[in-house]
């Protein structure tokens, strides 16, 4: 199960970076498609027990696993 944990892992953090760059950049189509990507990998983390960290500077959404 590493590769998947790794692969969801990732997918976390890719999302999160969405998320930030969005905020960023004013784009609140982008920010909300990025919010869902975060929301449904977190989802995914918790039903697989996966864990998930915190963003170094704090998760954008708030959301942790």
């Amino acid at each position: 199960m590493g590769g998947f944990v790794e692969a969801l892992r990732d997918r976390v953090r890719k999302a999160r970076a969405r998320v930030v760059e969005a905020t960023r950049e004013g784009d609140v189509f982008e920010k909300a498609a990025a919010e869902d990507e975060l929301d449904d990998a977190l989802r995914i983390a918790r039903k697989h027990g996966v864990a998930v960290e915190e963003e170094e500077e704090g998760d954008a959404r708030g959301s942790a696993v």
